[in-house]
This record gives structure tokens, C-alpha cells and sequence, in this order.
């Protein structure tokens, strides 16, 4: 049997309950979120590529497919190709009026996505949280939270690898009344915020949660409110990068365990 892939699985998901709007958004974030392969017309120059366009009754659309082999499965011959992520293909049709054929003919994902659910999507990743600015009372630990929000959440942060030291999940109440949810960031590297930020608010849209309900703040490992979210919150980690691996060529005979052998 051939592997499912998570694009495989959310498709199956939203396929046995299609009223279930949890389930469609989570297939769009899959596709979002995972390496495409989009069949190409010729050979990419540069960054320049030129999308094979396929004429249907239906509209236009470009293919993709969430494996190379599925690509040249369906060609039956070898075509030029490039992997992108979902998000930048729907960036790169977004307002020209093309679909977008995902899988089609050799995966049970296989789907034919109008250029209005391609715009759609496109709406929908630009989508942004509001970052704090009201000052803060109190920090409570978080509480009423959907599950699914928190897993989502989870899996978003696990991609983000080297952009923070950490994130933390609270409540708060704010000066002068109000009171919400904020997730904040702890020693981000700058120009990863505004990443970071829409990672969460993609996490909010696709768990079909208004974007109102949580807010994203960034601060200094060395401040005190970093302190503070830290005895109170309920942490996230975010991967760090692998550090480079030197090879290191062993002498013959410097290990007393392993002795050279003898010719």
C-alpha cells in the first residue's frame, strides 16, 4: 500500500465529514504548510519559472503534487519541475484568476481547487494577530483554550527552528479593564517577528478561531516580563538548529580500542 501522506490524510478527514469546517481548514493548512512539486513548462532560469497552464472547462490551473515521484507518475515522462512551499504558490497565482490541481489521478488527496479557493487561501495567510500594546495588570496561567488551538500551536512553533528561545501561553488582564490570552515570544530574533506572528495567526484561522482571541508580544530574554511568563505560562519550544557536524579523520592507531590493521 502506498504511504499516506499527511496531505492524504487531512484530504481523507474532510472527505468523511463534509460539513465539518475544522476538517476543511486543516486540509488548507496542510497544503499551506507542506513542499510542493509544481510541474513547470520548461526549466526554471534563475527564479524565474513558467508553470505548465492546463485549459479546462472548468477554468485554468496549474499542478502540484506533495511528492516528485506523484509528479512523474501522473507526466509519465520526465518534466522540469519546482518545490515550493504551498503558501508560495498561492502567493505566485494569487488575483490571476488560476486554480490550482492537487494530486490529480494518483493520490486519493486528488482534488481540483477553483481559482476562488486559491484566492481564498491567499486572503486567508496574510491574516495577522494583534501584537500587545495595552500594559499588562496581571499573568494568569492560560485556561479555556480549545485543544485544538493548542495542538495547532505546537505544530506551527516545532517548524519554527532558531527564531526564539522560547514562547509562552498566557492569560492577562489588562490596565483599565479587559482581559485575554497572549503568547509571547521570548529572545525572538528580530526580523523573525512578523514570521512568527502569522505562523500564530495561521494557527487561530485554521483552528476556526477568530484571531481576536489570542495576542502576540515579543520581549528580551533579560526583561522581567519574560520572568514572569516563564512562572506562570505554559511553555512552547522551538527547535533550535543543528549545529554543523565537522568530520574529524581519525589517525590509524590513535584509538587504543580499534589498533590499525596490519597488511
Amino acid at each position: 500500500m502506498t504511504e499516506q501522506t499527511p496531505l492524504d490524510q487531512a484530504h481523507a478527514a474532510m472527505q468523511a465529514a463534509p460539513d465539518d469546517d475544522a476538517a476543511r481548514l486543516r486540509f488548507y493548512e496542510r497544503l499551506a504548510d507542506s513542499e510542493m512539486f509544481l510541474m513547470l513548462s520548461r526549466e526554471a532560469e534563475g527564479d524565474q519559472i513558467s508553470p505548465e497552464l492546463f485549459e479546462t472547462p472548468e477554468g485554468r490551473f496549474v499542478l502540484v503534487f506533495d511528492r516528485e515521484e506523484r509528479l512523474a507518475q501522473f507526466a509519465g515522462r520526465a518534466v522540469p519541475y519546482a518545490g515550493l512551499a504551498g503558501r508560495g504558490i498561492v502567493e505566485m497565482l494569487a488575483g490571476q484568476g488560476i486554480g490550482l490541481g492537487v494530486n490529480l489521478e494518483v493520490a486519493s488527496s486528488s482534488a481540483l481547487l477553483p481559482a476562488e479557493a486559491v484566492s481564498w487561501l491567499h486572503d486567508t495567510l496574510q491574516n495577522a494577530p494583534d501584537q500587545v500594546e495595552a500594559a499588562i495588570e496581571e499573568l494568569l496561567p492560560p485556561a479555556g483554550l480549545p485543544e485544538v488551538l493548542l495542538t495547532a500551536l505546537d505544530a506551527k512553533l516545532a517548524t519554527a527552528v532558531g527564531l526564539a528561545e522560547g514562547a509562552y501561553l498566557v492569560a492577562l488582564r489588562y490596565q483599565g479593564g479587559g482581559q485575554g490570552h497572549l503568547l509571547g515570544f521570548v529572545g525572538a530574533k528580530p526580523e523573525a517577528e512578523g514570521a512568527l506572528a502569522k505562523a500564530v495567526s495561521e494557527a487561530l484561522t485554521f483552528s476556526g478561531i477568530e484571531a481576536g482571541a489570542l495576542d502576540v508580544g515579543f520581549f528580551a530574554a533579560a526583561d522581567a516580563m519574560a520572568a514572569s511568563l516563564a512562572r506562570v505560562g505554559l511553555r512552547f519550544d522551538l527547535p533550535k538548529p543543528q549545529e554543523p557536524k565537522l568530520y574529524q579523520p581519525q589517525i590509524p592507531g590513535s584509538d587504543p580500542d580499534k589498533p590499525p590493521l596490519l597488511k
